[in-house]
Parts: C-alpha cells; sequence; structure tokens
C-alpha cells in the first residue's frame, strides 16, 4: 500500500469514526476541517510546519495577530507602545485571561513564556527573538521588552509563534515533551492528537472571549490528497477544505453545495540551492553564480503558473509581493531565454557539447508540487542540465537540507506580514533557514539596517539594495506566490481568507 492510499485509508476511517458519534441534525455543533498535512508537533517552541499554524490559531492565542489587511491587531495584548529610542517595546497584558490548566496569563506568565522562547535548548524560536535581550515585568499587566537594537519586526514576529502564550506551569513540568499534551490560552483546548490522524480540540468555557469558539469541537484531519480533500467536502464529511487544486476550483465553483474563498499568499515557493553547506555546497553549481543565472532563465514561471494551476497563481522573482513597497523594481521578472542559458553553462563548463550538469533536487509529496518540478526538469533540460527529483516528506527534507545535506531543495515559505520575515529568515548570514550557507556581508548589512527602521521608504530602499545582491547570486530562486484557495460548506458563515492562510475560528458559524 502506497503512503497516499494509506493516508487516505488513514482520514475515511477517522471521518467514519468521528460520523458514529456525531450529533443531529448535521453536525451542527461540531466543525471538521480537512487540512494537506498533519499538523505536526504542537508546541510554539518547536513547531516549524505550516499546518500547525492553523491548529494553533484555535489553541494557543498570541501576543497580538495580523489582520486581513496585513495590520497588527490586539489579542492578549490590548495596547503597546514603543520608546524613544526604539529599544524597549512596552504591552499591556489583557486582564481576566486564564490557561487551559486555570493558571493566570499575566506579565510574569509573558516574561516566563519568552525566556523559554530564548533559552530552551529545544526552542527554535531564538533566532526570531535575538534582538530581545530582556523582558521585564513592570506590573502584573505590563510587559517590557528591552532590545539590544531597534527592532521594527519584532511586532510581526509577536504575531506569530514566538507570541502565542503557553502556561509557565505546564511547560516546566513537561520539559521538551509539552507538545504531548499543550496547554495554552486558546479558545479550544486539545483533547486528542494521532499523528497523520486527527486532532481534536474542544471549547474552552472559560475563555476570555466566548463569543470566538462557537462549536463544541474542532477535528482537524489530514488528508494530503486535494481529491479525497474536496471528495469528502462534497460528500458533507467535513466543512472546511484548505489548498483547494488550482485543477479542481472549475469544479467547485459549478457546485452550488460549497463555497469559494481567496487571498493571495504573502507565501511564497521557491528553490533552494546549496551555495556553502558541507561537500555539495563546493560542487559547480555552488560555486559558480553563471550556472545557477542559467538554471534561471530556463524557467518560464508564466508557463508554470499556466500549466499547472491554470493560470491562478502569482509568478514573482522575489520574496514580497509584486504590489508591495519592497519589491525591488530594479529586478523586475527575467523571461525565459534558453539560448543565453546555454551559453552560460558552455561558458562556466569550459566550452560547448558537454555533458549535462547534473543536479538533485529535493521535492515534497504534493502533486502540484511534483506537477511544478517535472515542469522545471523538462525546461532547464533544454539549457543543459540533468535536473534529477528525489521525493521526500516533510520532515526528512528539513533534516537534510538543515545539515546541507542536498544541493537544491523545492520549499514554500508561508509568508509574514513584515517583509524581513520573508527575507532574512532565509537570506541573512545566520538566517535560521539559511540551509545552503549562503552569506554576503553587502546584503546582510542592507538586512539589518532595514530591521532598525520602521519608515516605509526608508526600508524599501534598503531591500531594493538587499535584493540587487541576492538576486544576482541567486541561492534562492523563487518561482510564485500561491493563492490560499478553500472550499467550505455552503452551510458555514463567516469564514474571512486572511493572506497568512490560517485559519481563524473566530466568527464561524454552521447553519442547520
Amino acid at each position: 500500500m502506497s503512503s497516499k492510499t494509506a493516508a487516505a485509508l488513514s482520514a475515511a476511517l477517522s471521518l467514519a469514526a468521528l460520523a458514529l458519534g456525531a450529533p443531529s441534525p448535521a453536525y451542527a455543533a461540531n466543525l471538521r476541517i480537512a487540512l494537506q498535512d498533519d499538523a505536526g508537533p504542537l508546541d510554539p517552541a518547536v513547531s516549524t510546519a505550516f499546518t500547525g499554524r492553523i491548529v494553533f490559531a484555535a489553541l494557543c492565542d498570541k501576543l497580538v495577530d495580523v489582520a486581513p489587511d496585513l495590520s497588527i491587531v490586539p489579542q492578549l495584548a490590548t495596547r503597546w507602545s514603543w520608546s524613544a529610542d526604539r529599544l524597549a517595546l512596552d504591552m499591556t497584558i489583557r486582564e481576566g485571561v486564564v490557561f487551559h490548566d486555570g493558571e493566570k496569563l499575566d506579565a510574569e506568565a509573558v516574561k516566563q513564556n519568552i525566556e523559554r522562547y530564548k533559552t530552551a535548548s529545544f526552542s527554535v524560536r531564538k533566532a526570531e527573538l535575538a534582538p530581545v535581550t530582556g523582558v521585564e515585568v513592570v506590573d502584573p499587566v505590563t510587559v517590557r521588552f528591552r532590545l539590544d537594537k531597534p527592532y521594527a519586526p519584532l511586532l510581526g514576529v509577536l504575531a506569530d509563534r514566538a507570541g502565542m502564550m503557553v502556561s509557565p506551569k505546564a511547560a516546566a513540568a513537561a520539559g521538551d515533551k509539552f507538545a504531548l499534551k499543550p496547554v495554552c490560552a486558546g479558545p479550544y483546548r486539545l483533547v486528542e492528537n494521532v499523528v497523520n490522524d486527527r486532532t481534536v480540540v474542544e471549547r474552552f468555557d472559560s475563555y476570555w472571549d466566548k463569543a470566538a469558539a462557537a462549536f463544541d469541537r474542532v477535528s482537524y484531519l489530514p488528508m494530503p490528497d486535494t481529491s479525497i480533500r474536496l471528495f469528502n467536502l462534497l460528500s458533507g464529511n467535513v466543512e472546511i477544505v484548505d489548498r483547494v487544486a488550482a485543477t479542481d476550483l472549475a469544479q467547485v465553483r459549478a457546485d452550488k453545495r460549497v463555497k469559494l474563498l481567496a487571498a493571495t499568499s504573502l507565501g511564497y515557493y521557491n528553490i533552494v540551492i546549496n551555495t556553502g553547506a558541507g561537500e555539495l555546497g563546493q560542487k559547480p553549481f555552488a560555486t559558480n553564480p553563471k550556472l545557477r543565472e542559467a538554471f534561471e532563465l530556463a524557467i518560464d514561471r508564466e508557463v508554470i503558473n499556466q500549466v499547472v494551476f491554470n493560470g491562478e497563481f502569482v509568478p514573482n522573482n522575489q520574496p514580497v509581493l509584486p504590489d508591495s513597497p519592497y519589491y525591488a523594481k530594479t529586478r523586475p521578472m527575467p523571461k525565459r531565454d534558453v539560448a543565453r542559458a546555454k551559453a552560460l553553462v558552455a561558458e562556466a563548463m569550459g566550452g560547448s557539447g558537454g555533458a549535462p550538469v547534473k543536479l538533485r533536487m529535493y521535492i515534497g509529496t504534493d502533486s502540484a508540487v511534483q506537477r511544478v518540478a517535472q515542469v522545471i526538469q523538462a525546461m532547464t533540460a533544454e539549457a543543459g542540465f540533468d535536473l534529477q527529483l528525489e521525493a521526500l516528506e516533510g520532515t526528512t527534507m528539513v533534516s537534510n537540507t538543515s545539515k546541507g545535506n542536498f544541493e537544491l531543495a523545492f520549499a514554500i515559505w508561508s509568508g509574514r506580514a513584515d517583509p524581513d520575515g520573508n527575507i532574512s529568515v532565509w537570506l541573512a548570514c545566520n538566517g535560521f533557514l539559511n540551509w545552503g550557507k549562503y552569506c554576503n556581508k553587502s546584503v546582510d548589512e542592507a538586512l539589518a539596517k532595514a530591521r532598525s527602521l520602521t519608515d516605509v521608504a526608508e526600508r524599501a530602499d534598503l531591500y531594493r539594495i538587499a535584493a540587487e545582491g541576492y538576486l544576482a547570486d541567486r541561492p534562492q530562486i523563487f518561482l510564485y506566490h500561491p493563492k490560499w484557495l478553500w472550499a467550505v460548506s455552503e452551510k458555514l458563515d463567516g469564514f474571512q481568507p486572511h493572506p497568512d492562510g490560517l485559519i481563524r475560528l473566530r466568527g464561524l458559524k454552521l447553519r442547520p
């Protein structure tokens, strides 16, 4: 039995088990969500999976959140202010909030959370919070973040996993096993988590905003196959499907039983190139930028969009959207030029007529990703590359790439509201996702200075300088921004698409 078939069977069995206990009529007190992947470890300190962020939206409130217009809005913090030198950020913590274990959430709890993220041996949040030198309790409802330098992206960081508050008491008791039984302060608490099968949460009756939780239970069901996800929606087995395949859009739009919702993603798909990690980072493709330029010139992003995504996505060569003020207009998306690509390959390899340049690229198991990779494989072959594809499960790919055990990797970044969160994590010398060990000092300096400013025009100029460096070096080749495409039951009201792709349960209701 293939892994995809096994996953489909597991999902079907989960739905059958859930259906046996379903109330009548029509699951009115329960919501079922079909997701592309498993949520991964349910500890914000160690989580890296995008799907985990969807589940965390129910489990773990953050200090602040991101609105559909990308503005930062209150959640557990009701207001905030910067000091005049921008080396301190004061936050007022919402009163009357308790964790799922009944412990009080106050300034001291916030301090302990940030210290856990910064110091725990298992935490992957350290890089995001590196500019925070300390956290002070000003009074029971006021916490002060001290910085070693001005850091404009901090609010955006606190709108993600580094800003999720967990019970300090539960975290201290569980240590690195906290993910097995997370205790947060969200509208729902965890009751069951079976890896690759289901994650089930139930309403937390002591939540500070009872109106935000309309369901007794919410079940998150991983279904890697897009067709199976859609089948379960049309069959009435789930009420929400995330990441609808572009090839299924015509069917969804024609079916009155469901509604389609969309938002252009802040995230992007890209090819990460090993330019300096280990032995594989010393091969010709890693050390010769002409070969990487040739590889990009062999790719036609518009064709990929049409062939694989029915023209629904947004082709792009940069890690920010083309209409963003931070997009470097001096470096527009290049057109495909096979003749130029061939010439560069010949020049880099010492003459024409040689054997193709052999490369190996890790790709995921998602069917759309595999189709994109196959199109790129065919395109680059015309320019003199022999690109071999190796499909890996997500955690295995991350394990290999983080150790430098790769040449190329087809990756996705889910996107952040602040531009720095879409650039520096990959391209700063110490970026925590800088798998290929790319390091350009002038790029690093521009990124660092941009983080210290808040003026959009000033930051945009610095991000342009950085882009002119890394787009010429090509440690990554950015391909396109997806659209977040959700299909929901026509009985579901209140779904609000967000560019970050998260499914927020606030305001959702099922009609009988």
